[in-house]
């Protein structure tokens, strides 16, 4: 079934010249959804900040106001991007690969500018970027045996990791330099110990998956 009505197909119930070229372009076209929008225009303001971010050796004020607004900007359709493709059945799957390549992308160059400016220390980047990237790889381990949904302390470390980034970003003095650092900490330590929790779930996941294949395996003796 095609979807083309009999009369566009000349009434015949047969495909109507160039039907499989017109139902290609429909589903091209359903690619150009509004939650996908917002995710390519995340994937553009990665490099927006980066310039931004570097502007006249990285330390003007100005420049470094531009940059939390591209930031700030792209933390923002995150959120919405994944409410409306799931309220909207928006769901495709250049939004399932193309969103999460966002998040880490926006994340990681906010950390990598940071510890390059020397404003963050590199341990505090390598802890977060390694974590995020050993969730990831996680995930495809065990895809076959289920899927690891985000958790609640997962979203908790995202807003943490987003303020404190943001923050950072900032040319904060005084107390609200302070602040930013131990909302920085608090940000590191959701991210480990969400990462530790993940971890134990992708473990248990795949031995019940392992399991149930053997169950399977030795009824089908």
């Amino acid at each position: 079934m095609t979807g083309v009505p009999a009369s566009a197909a000349g009434g015949t119930g047969r495909p109507a010249p160039g039907g499989k070229l017109g139902a290609a372009a429909v589903n091209q076209a359903s690619l150009w959804n509004i939650a996908n929008i917002l995710t390519m225009v995340r994937l553009v303001l990665v490099p927006a900040f980066v310039v931004l971010m570097l502007q006249d050796g990285g330390y003007d004020p100005a420049w470094r106001a531009w940059a939390w607004a591209a930031f700030a900007v792209a933390m923002i359709t995150d959120i919405f991007d994944g409410h409306l493709a799931r309220t909207y059945n928006l769901v495709t799957d250049f939004g399932k690969i193309a969103d999460p390549i966002a998040d880490k992308a926006i994340m990681a160059a906010g950390l990598i500018c940071l510890s390059a400016l020397g404003d963050l220390p590199w341990w505090v980047t390598g802890v977060i970027l390694f974590r995020e990237l050993g969730i990831t790889l996680m995930r495809f381990w065990v895809i076959r045996h289920g899927i690891i949904p985000a958790s609640r302390g997962g979203k908790m470390k995202t807003l943490a990791q987003g303020t404190a980034v943001g923050m950072y970003v900032l040319a904060l003095t005084g107390p609200l330099a302070t602040l930013r650092f131990w909302v920085m900490a608090v940000a590191v330590l959701l991210t480990v110990v969400t990462g530790l929790d993940y971890v134990r779930q992708a473990i248990v996941l795949r031995r019940k998956g392992l399991a149930e294949e053997r169950a399977a395996a030795g009824s089908e003796r």
